[in-house]
């Protein structure tokens, strides 16, 4: 047991002094081998293999149980004081909005573990008192990388944070945001509910697609979060104000739109796309989300800069033609389809041609046909977790 405890103290100095790189390799695993060797195969879950390896070791070895949970609690314990311990992860460049707001575009196509998940949009805007982040990444990995690049453009600490929806891109590197010191966290009250009753599920589905490894330390801090229905002000320093609005369900139930007068600035969230082909699940209701786009459309300065939910910084124009005009037609062709008493598998011949060049829309485009007539004839939309 001295070894074990040799090894350990040497993890937890390294993890504390912020030499981490490899401490998986180094000391993590080969004592996980020795563990699992002794007790059987650790069982995959959401918690870290390396921890569960010690406390199937613990319960399994009465006499070293306090040495060992104490050691568990220690690993776990800086763990959270850092947020995330690992190498960062290669995010795109960010793009420069304006003077002090950036947005990293992420991948227009499905998250997965080459993208480490970042497929929307994470953005961060410098203000007098501090920084504001809007959505927190889809694990801590992504949101340690995120910060990391922030710093490297302004050494103001970052104090607020909001999330566009429920969706685990959004909402799953929330923790690791916590960790560091923010406390002052925002999300629409619906979408807070629904990640939270979800969390398992969102989480599980995202480990799978993205990795294990980067998405195992996300953990529910939904209770850590401010809630608002329709809007929010919160002050940000030197008379400038962040507007936290939402317009009505659509892409998810809950959403959460920021909009800073002083720069006539918007961030949309998944209510707005740029390009890339927008994407239905069952929780998505497409004929409120056109209602709910239209309300943030007339609520919106025309010449108001927009940072979408997927895709680059663009105008008004751009997402409403995008965005709008491509679930209008659809609505409108799949309900022509339907008054002439044709049936769901007819609905793959509706001609989408026009925008076949969108990102994911071969994944996307036959589904969408499908979800809008279950939508507008009472059919079964399922039950996803995303």
């Amino acid at each position: 047991m001295s070894a074990i405890n040799h090894q350990a103290k040497s993890f937890c100095s390294l993890a504390k002094s912020g030499r981490k790189s490899n401490y998986l390799s180094k000391l993590a695993w080969p004592l996980l081998l020795m563990s699992t060797t002794m007790s059987g195969t650790v069982q995959a879950s959401s918690q870290d293999p390396y921890i569960a390896g010690f406390e199937v070791y613990a319960k399994e070895n009465g006499s070293l149980t306090g040495s060992i949970n104490a050691y568990v609690q220690d690993v776990n314990k800086t763990v959270r004081s850092v947020g995330y311990v690992g190498k960062e992860v290669s995010l795109p460049q960010p793009t420069k909005v304006m003077d002090g707001v950036y947005t990293v575009v992420g991948s227009l196509i499905w998250h997965n573990p080459s993208n480490f998940g970042l497929n929307n949009n994470l953005s961060w805007i410098e203000f007098e008192d501090g920084v504001f982040v809007f959505n927190a990444g889809p694990n801590p990995a992504v949101a340690h990388s995120f910060h990391q690049i922030i710093k490297r453009h302004t050494n103001k600490p970052v104090k607020w944070l909001a999330v566009e929806n429920s969706q685990g891109h959004a909402y799953l590197g929330a923790s690791y945001w916590y960790d560091v010191g923010v406390r002052n966290m925002y999300s629409h009250s619906q979408a807070n509910s629904d990640f939270a009753n979800g969390y398992q599920q969102i989480k599980a589905s995202w480990a799978r697609a993205v990795g294990q490894a980067i998405t195992q330390d996300a953990r529910d801090v939904s209770d850590k979060f401010t809630e608002f229905d329709d809007k929010l002000v919160i002050n940000v320093g030197g008379g400038e104000t962040v507007e936290l609005l939402n317009f009505g369900p659509g892409h998810t139930p809950g959403s959460t739109l920021a909009y800073i007068p002083s720069r006539n600035l918007l961030f949309t969230g998944d209510v707005g796309y740029n390009k890339r082909s927008l994407a239905f699940f069952s929780y998505t209701n497409v004929g409120y989300w056109i209602d709910t786009f239209k309300a943030m459309k007339a609520a919106m300065p025309e010449d108001v800069v927009v940072v979408p939910g997927h895709g680059a910084p663009t105008d008004m124009a751009t997402i409403t033609r995008d965005t709008l005009g491509y679930m209008e037609y659809l609505t409108k062709e799949v309900q022509k389809k339907i008054d002439a008493g044709q049936k769901e598998e007819d609905m793959s011949s509706i001609d989408q041609s026009m925008y076949k060049d969108r990102p994911v829309f071969q994944q996307t485009h036959e589904h969408n046909t499908v979800h809008i007539y279950k939508e507008l004839t009472g059919g079964d939309l399922g039950m996803s977790f995303e």
